[in-house]
């Protein structure tokens, strides 16, 4: 096995080489994330046998991935390079980014990559994980995730290009279908396609000001031709150790028949020393049609020891989904082996 892995790589790097356009380089990284989790709310009570005795049962788990990536430089100076990542044996990442230099840089991700204004959804600092990190409302994977938060697809094209303080990206999800193969077709249902941008301002050390604006495929059954307005604009400002965050996000409907979100965050992340971090998240959501604001809390540590993070969140959500009998608890303790 070992002897075929060896020929394998030096077969490959040997025709990158050969190759008069691009010399060649390939490489391959991962992670391992071991971790104890508890839930409570209606993740742990959403049946009566849970209510009972819960629905836990093992808190253990882990997973792990492996990222291999290939490059190479190209006559004229510009990179192309290649990544795919296996979480758990399946691929959970495949991309191609061509990096032009000063003319910026551009990728196409076919699968987890946020595009356009999803690469700024969540801005503020963090130790570990988000506030709405393992938040359901029913205790089922749909009623996952907290509300209000923007999006500009995963799976298509996003440029950027960074000029002195000023950072550009501009996002193109076609379709908003799954993933389409080489030389085919997503087929039907696609809907419409995302299509967003958003600016980083740095106009002094420390402070970071950031917005961003576009349309992506409207969420309600039955309307995939139409498209929702998402935007959101984002302060972060670093004083010594302590960083503060402030994110303000808009989902418009197509129809004023559905209903609109804006999410408020803020959240605060001291850092201890080198190696250990501190912080703490607020997130409300308003729901235009409904009276009750959907609320969530979370805090977060981390400690690095070389390849070795040891990682804590705890995060609290009441009125999920904007509806007043729905609460969500999660507790995750774990370590991440890097290499």
């Amino acid at each position: 096995m070992k002897t075929w892995k060896k020929a394998g790589v030096t077969a490959l790097a040997g025709s990158l080489v050969a190759t008069s356009a691009f010399a060649g380089a390939v490489t391959v990284s991962g992670n391992a994330n071991l971790t104890y989790t508890g839930n409570t709310g209606a993740q742990d009570s959403s049946t009566a046998a849970a209510a009972e005795y819960g629905q836990d049962g093992s808190r253990w788990g882990i997973n792990k991935s492996l990222t291999f990536s290939g490059s190479g430089e190209m006559d004229n100076g510009w990179t192309v390079s290649v990544s795919n990542t296996l979480l758990n044996g399946s691929t959970s990442g495949l991309g191609m980014t061509l990096d032009m230099g000063d003319a910026g840089t551009l990728n196409y991700e076919a699968s987890t990559g946020a595009r356009g204004i999803g690469k700024i959804k969540d801005m503020m600092p963090t130790a570990d994980e988000d506030v709405g990190n393992g938040l359901d409302a029913n205790g089922t994977t749909t009623g996952a995730e907290i509300s209000g938060t923007v999006s500009g697809g995963t799976t298509g094209f996003h440029y950027s290009k960074a000029m002195d303080m000023v950072e550009i990206g501009l996002g193109y999800s076609p379709k908003g279908g799954s993933t389409a193969g080489s030389g085919g077709v997503t087929g039907a249902g696609g809907g419409a396609s995302s299509v967003s941008a958003f600016i980083k301002i740095d106009p002094m050390d420390g402070l970071e000001i950031g917005f961003g604006t576009g349309e992506k495929k409207a969420v309600t059954a039955g309307d995939s031709q139409q498209t929702d307005d998402h935007s959101t604009a984002y302060v972060t400002y670093v004083y010594g150790p302590v960083t503060f965050g402030y994110q303000q996000s808009n989902v418009d409907t197509y129809t004023a028949a559905q209903s609109d979100d804006e999410q408020t965050r803020w959240g605060v992340l001291y850092a201890v020393n080198d190696e250990m971090s501190i912080s703490y998240q607020n997130h409300e959501s308003d729901d235009s049609t409904l009276t009750t604001d959907e609320e969530a809390t979370g805090w977060s540590a981390s400690y690095t020891v070389g390849s070795m993070t040891f990682k804590a969140h705890r995060n609290k959500g009441t009125n999920l989904g904007n509806a007043v009998t729905k609460e969500s608890e999660h507790t995750e303790v774990g370590v991440t082996f890097a290499f």
